[in-house]
């Protein structure tokens, strides 16, 4: 492959960037958003961009943490930043999920990789409430206008199994709320819902419809906030439309959806499912569902479209294979029934070390057939997966073009895009998949933009035309490597034809029935264009794929 030199390479880059990051809401309608194709960005709220650097320390955590254990800065405002200057766009993300941005433990714990804190999200102490060091409540609104501004749908990550740690600050749920063991064994059903994921780690008793009291330490930190009385009528008025009784779980689906009814977010991503009984999923979908429907008639000029609210379930080992079926070995599962629209996919990161045929056409027969109405989230590195597809950043080209030309959703982790490094040295455990992101590299260094601009084209391709991800995969040929996808939904379709491992230089690819002769084709890779001439496009371009969409 022809390289770049720093001059062009950067040009490329700009004039893809400006193309971008002027695409309106009216623009992206004229392309549905279907769930079943988006291109999702996963980030860490603390490592991704810092906004505002006077909440980078708040509730007296100035203990020294274990390395990449602390606060680092990022916040919702950094995140908003990289929106409005439009880095999403030119990466063609059009849903974003984040960390959990509820108040965290005010203290720190020691996992035997020196102090943590609650950084990731998931140790809450507050439902009901932002943390500090995320910022405001303001800022989530801010951020939420800005992204459907874009086009950009916002996930945010619920937990429901477990609270935080207990500290000397942060004083243990009562016994009615959490057990503090056995922990799990993964042998059966009940060892892997009723118990404790870690030693320390509260497990909420979700299985339980006993009433219970709120916590006398929340009590009282609500009444010193000034909103005692305002928390209380709201919980009043839930369960007295409900109709449930004030157990634990439902106390937690009131605190999370009331972030879909006064932001308007549009997808939740469930954290640690599996430990949890099935149907407390399927009611917190029913009450996601009735506030997503009640934000919509009460912000009519904000609503983006018809989608409903979309949930994704984290059940760890969850691969597509299983189909719609999850199996404990005592008991299986079908959380598709319970609630979900989607399940992370753990097997796409094996399947992902055999050919593109493969993928593609196990994912297209999967998602149209055992799944059909569902979908999967496709992953190749995450923030607790310490077996990534590539690990030391060698294949960044390869993991890109596997990813966002699979079906299914695709998930871009932080710094995917960039090669930001996996390996950190000096760390524990998980935290070297939680490294700051490289700003730095994609400002300076030629062989990050480089990648960053594949995945950028790739990205947009993916965003531009739903079929990449909810269409029907059909080969053209093996040699060249050429394929079609096609996808309909009422008025709408869409068709592109895609080569893979390609000549460099002049290529001639078949298109199949897919583009009729006297077709104007372009190429969005090169951004060359050609017409169908006897089933046949011909493209002369200094690059091995070609995405060829109708010229409109």
């Amino acid at each position: 492959m022809k390289k770049y030199s720093i001059p062009l390479l950067l040009l490329t880059i700009t004039i893809l960037s400006s193309c971008s990051s002027t695409k309106t809401i009216a623009e992206s309608n004229k392309t549905p958003f279907v769930w079943e194709g988006a291109n999702l960005y996963f980030l860490m709220t603390d490592r991704f961009n810092n906004g505002d650097t006077s909440n980078d320390v708040t509730l007296k955590r100035t203990r020294t943490a274990g390395k990449l254990r602390g606060f680092e800065g990022g916040d919702i405002k950094g995140i908003s930043k990289k929106i409005d200057e439009g880095y999403f766009d030119k990466l063609g993300i059009n849903a974003i999920w984040f960390t959990p941005i509820v108040e965290q433990i005010h203290d720190g714990v020691d996992e035997g990789t020196g102090l943590s804190y609650g950084f990731h999200g998931y140790w809450a102490r507050d439902w009901t409430n932002l943390d500090p060091n995320f910022g405001t409540k303001e800022d989530l609104a801010a951020l939420v206008q800005k992204a459907h501004t874009h086009g950009i749908r916002i996930v945010l990550d619920g937990v429901i199994n477990h609270t935080g740690p207990v500290t000397a600050e942060d004083t243990v749920w009562p016994n009615d709320w959490v057990r503090m063991g056995p922990n799990c064994d993964y042998k059966s059903f009940e060892n892997t819902t009723a118990c404790t994921l870690v030693s320390n780690l509260p497990d909420v008793k979700t299985e339980s419809n006993q009433n219970v009291d709120l916590p006398p330490f929340l009590i009282e930190k609500w009444k010193k906030e000034g909103r005692y009385d305002q928390e209380i009528k709201e919980l009043d008025a839930f369960f007295a439309r409900t109709g449930y009784p004030k157990a634990p779980k439902y106390y937690i689906i009131k605190w999370l959806t009331d972030y879909i009814a006064d932001y308007g977010i549009d997808g939740y991503r469930g954290d640690t499912v599996k430990h949890t009984d099935e149907t407390v999923w399927a009611d917190f979908k029913t009450q996601c569902d009735y506030a997503f429907t009640n934000w919509k008639k009460n912000n009519p000029t904000k609503v983006l479209d018809n989608n409903a609210f979309y949930t994704i379930a984290e059940v760890y080992n969850y691969g597509i294979s299983g189909g719609q079926i999850f199996d404990f070995g005592d008991k299986k599962v079908n959380y598709y029934q319970n609630g979900f629209n989607n399940m992370i996919n753990f097997e796409f990161k094996w399947d992902a070390q055999k050919d593109y045929e493969f993928i593609f056409s196990k994912y297209s027969d999967k998602l149209n057939n055992d799944l059909k109405g569902y979908s999967v989230l496709n992953y190749l590195s995450s923030h607790d997966d310490g077996g990534p597809f590539d690990a030391k950043r060698t294949k960044s080209k390869e993991a890109g073009t596997k990813l966002l030309l699979s079906p299914g959703l695709s998930q871009v982790y932080y710094g995917d895009e960039s090669a930001r490094s996996l390996v950190v040295e000096g760390t524990q455990g998980d935290a070297t998949l939680r490294s700051l992101m490289n700003w730095d590299d994609i400002k300076s260094n030629p062989a990050t933009q480089k990648t960053l601009l594949h995945w950028q084209k790739l990205g947009q391709f993916r965003r531009n035309h739903p079929s990449v991800g909810a269409g029907i995969h059909k080969k053209i040929s093996t040699q060249p490597y050429t394929y079609s996808r096609t996808f309909s939904k009422g008025d709408y379709s869409d068709n592109v034809v895609i080569g893979l491992d390609l000549a460099i230089g002049a290529k001639e690819l078949s298109v199949g029935s897919v583009f009729k002769d006297g077709t104007k084709v372009r190429d969005a890779y090169s951004a060359k264009e050609a017409t169908v001439l006897n089933g046949k496009v011909s493209i002369d371009s200094e690059f091995d794929i070609v995405l060829l969409e109708s010229k409109k």
